[in-house]
């Protein structure tokens, strides 16, 4: 009896406090990441990249992150997860010191690489310590979706706080908002978070590490060079690569008696239903930010502090819809509140394909807040789903796969939605004649080549005319192709979900 009564005690001051304190962390991954998306042109400028390298530089974080999530979140199980957040938030500090004050470009990849491997040790911890700090389960599920809030929190502020950095410091700037949140976490997360791990961890497989390492990694970069126009030979035999380790990894996993990531809990639709909804949600999300932030500061010509400025409603409308999630779900369902999220991203990308961007970006604006909207509703509640659906000592690697379906769908985004933005850009570019052979060719690449060419041209105008006509067509025809992936993903979770008992009971 007294196992129940502490499984369902209800949390005080302290563990609300604790929650602001794991929010730390949370809001600091996210303001840095939303940040640097901003600093790319001085970053340019001041450390004169190659295009591969400043590539690199944005695309290591998330395919890292990917790659280490569930081992870092396995190891939290086993070391303490206290301990592995209290690791990985001192490293992330110093490996941001390192980033801001980079003299290379190389550097700066490399700091990027020792962000990630410290950042990976940050999420998957602080959402399963939120499964030890509450019990009870409808506090839990306003902690998950004020931990969810966090991430569309940290979204607004990074574009606000980087743009005002930006506009008055270089650009290593961002990278030091790490220093003093970093610094107040590392003084509270002591005094308040409890230690917890798995009471029956097993001892730790390093060949498991390396096989998850070696799925993820060519999965993730080998759909990134398909989708980016690179050797679809190369990125076939990386694809393949990585299947290979997958299934290696999932016999080894089978065959042991304490495994890294226990694969029963793919049986579960709720694990199972959660982790599609994180994975697609961010898929639209990322691929929509792709080309909607181009659009702002290019074809709208708005920097990048009033281009920031505008996305703030739909943010703050994804932190709301995140809050009043279970509410929400107790009033119409939870298999009705998550698919009415899904639902809502479909639409904002409708808004999107059937509206003229060169008339007014009213429409993309409203596309963006409906998809924040949807977005905060469905993931924060789909996040809970993941979480609840397995043991309390396996919350680390149940965390980290959640996890690794929010970068997934957020390197997945950007390299498919966002590929096929630039491929329809591409396909329906009608530049004048007259522009040189090397000027077309630049134009092509990207709607950033097309307006340099326009600027130093006497037929700029023409150019950049034709440039912004493609490049809305291609927002057009991703945002169609993005809305009817999202409509039949909605559509198999009312089935998938139909069938879960705990989802009719919380239903009923």
């Amino acid at each position: 009896m007294s196992v129940v009564l502490d499984h369902k005690r209800k949390a005080g001051a302290r563990q609300w406090i604790a929650l602001g304190v794991l929010m730390l962390p949370v809001l600091l991954v996210t303001v840095n990441n939303t940040a640097l998306s901003f600093a790319l042109p001085a970053i340019s400028q001041g450390l004169q990249p190659t295009a591969a390298q400043l590539l690199w530089i944005v695309d290591v974080y998330p395919l890292m992150l990917a790659a280490l999530l569930i081992p870092m979140g396995s190891l939290g199980d086993r070391a303490g997860r206290r301990k592995m957040l209290m690791i990985g938030s001192s490293g992330f500090g110093l490996v941001s010191l390192f980033a801001a004050f980079a003299p290379t470009a190389e550097w700066l990849l490399a700091a990027r690489v020792g962000i990630a491997v410290f950042g990976s040790m940050l999420l998957p911890t602080t959402l399963s310590l939120l499964r030890t700090v509450f019990r009870d389960d409808r506090q839990r599920s306003l902690a998950i979706a004020i931990w969810t809030a966090g991430f569309s929190a940290g979204a607004a502020l990074g574009p606000i706080a980087g743009g005002f950095l930006l506009n008055h410091f270089w650009w290593g700037s961002v990278f030091l908002l790490a220093v003093p949140v970093l610094l107040a976490f590392l003084i509270a997360a002591p005094l308040v978070l409890p230690e917890s791990k798995d009471p029956n961890p097993g001892s730790v497989d390093p060949l498991s590490i390396v096989l998850a390492v070696l799925t993820m990694a060519p999965v993730v970069y080998g759909i990134k060079t398909l989708a980016t126009s690179g050797s679809p030979l190369e990125s076939a035999l990386l694809i393949v690569v990585g299947a290979v380790c997958g299934v290696l990894f999932a016999r080894r996993q089978v065959a042991k008696g304490y495994p890294m990531l226990d694969l029963r809990f793919f049986r579960s639709p709720r694990f199972s239903g959660g982790l599609a909804v994180n994975t697609v949600s961010n898929v639209a999300l990322f691929g929509f930010l792709f080309f909607f932030t181009q659009y702002l500061q290019l074809v709208n010509g708005r920097d990048p502090m009033s281009s920031g400025l505008l996305m703030v409603p739909g943010l703050v409308l994804s932190i709301l819809a995140g809050l009043g999630a279970e509410r929400i779900a107790r009033f119409a369902g939870l298999r009705t509140a998550v698919v009415f999220g899904l639902v809502l991203v479909a639409v904002g990308f409708f808004v999107v394909a059937f509206t003229d961007q060169q008339v007014s970006e009213v429409p993309v604006l409203v596309g963006f807040t409906l998809m924040g909207a949807g977005t905060g509703l469905a993931t924060t509640l789909s996040t809970d789903l993941v979480v609840s659906s397995v043991p309390e000592a396996k919350a680390g690697a149940a965390s980290a796969v959640s996890e690794t379906g929010y970068e997934v769908g957020a390197v997945l985004g950007t390299a498919v939605l966002g590929g096929l933005t630039t491929a329809f850009y591409q396909a329906h570019l009608d530049l004048p004649a007259g522009v040189p052979a090397d000027g077309a060719q630049a134009a092509r690449e990207t709607l950033g080549g097309a307006f340099d060419v326009a600027a130093g041209s006497p037929l700029g105008a023409a150019i950049a005319d034709a440039a912004t006509a493609a490049f809305c067509s291609g927002m057009q025809l991703t945002s169609l192709i993005g809305g009817v992936l999202v409509t039949a993903v909605a559509v198999i979770l009312v089935r998938v979900l139909r069938g879960d008992r705990r989802v009719r009971r919380a239903e009923g």
